[in-house]
């Protein structure tokens, strides 16, 4: 238990017994201390400044440009922009020079070549299919790059597209799979397998599930309406994107 302020202090010259806030000795005068001590609210002095514990001040790394002091800012989301600026431009060359499509796009059995299962994928024949497909791959596909860094919408983006359409592949006699119908699915299937496990746990969060059971169905029922979206392309990346969401789902967030 710390002690309470001194009382008195003892003139060191006529010995006398002396109020601890003044400087001189009323009786003989002498100089007791340079200054009085300064009293705190309730009439206790302050503590000598070593003895004050010093806190550490706060700093805050550079702005950026751009960004509010004390907030702090988020990187762009370059593999998501990566992946809308490359469907947009590859579907821009294909209605320019319809020759190009027999390489890159699904539409009769590959012959070797592997890379369609993915480039088709960035290829789109309406306007509208494209839209509502990149519309849901860049939000999904950005909130999962937020989450995890720039390799997870790539990483999920290529496997769900890739297992998509070798689902069309492999079942189908004359595949023709186009768009990212496939691959939408499989992102928000991927970012929404941690809310749903966390969900089942107990455990809150600020999700909208409901939305994304919306936009899901939309995405479902694409093939319906267009005839380049293919439902099979869709089951696989949809089921790809379950399973990889359950891999990152154990994978620690940035």
């Amino acid at each position: 238990m710390s002690s309470g302020p001194d009382l008195f202090v003892v003139c060191k010259n006529c010995r006398a017994e002396v109020s601890p806030y003044i400087t001189e000795c009323p009786y003989c005068g002498t100089r007791l201390r340079k200054r009085a001590p300064k009293l705190e609210k309730g009439g206790v002095p302050k503590a000598p400044r070593s003895a004050r514990r010093k806190r550490p001040r706060p700093r805050l790394a550079p702005l950026r440009p751009g960004e509010m002091p004390g907030i702090r800012g988020e990187a762009r989301p370059w593999s998501t922009i990566l992946l809308v600026v490359t469907a947009v431009i590859l579907s821009v060359i294909v209605k320019a020079g319809p020759d190009k499509l027999t390489d890159l796009a699904l539409i009769a059995p590959i012959d070797g070549q592997w890379w369609q299962l993915v480039t088709t994928t960035f290829i789109y024949g309406s306007t509208g299919y494209e839209i509502v497909a990149l519309g849901a791959i860049f939000l999904f596909a950005w909130l999962l790059e937020r989450r995890h860094g720039w390799w997870a919408p790539l990483l999920v983006y290529l496997l769900c597209a890739a297992a998509g359409s070798a689902l069309v592949v492999a079942v189908d006699d004359v595949p023709i799979a186009l768009g990212g119908n496939g691959a939408a699915l499989g992102l928000l299937a991927a970012w929404t397998m941690r809310d749903l496990l966390g969900r089942r746990r107990g455990h809150e969060d600020d999700a909208d599930l409901l939305g994304v059971l919306a936009i899901a169905l939309v995405l479902v029922l694409l093939p319906l309406a267009v005839e380049e979206a293919h439902s099979l392309a869709g089951l696989g990346g949809g089921i790809a994107g379950l399973v990889l969401g359950l891999i990152l789902a154990r994978v620690p967030e940035r």
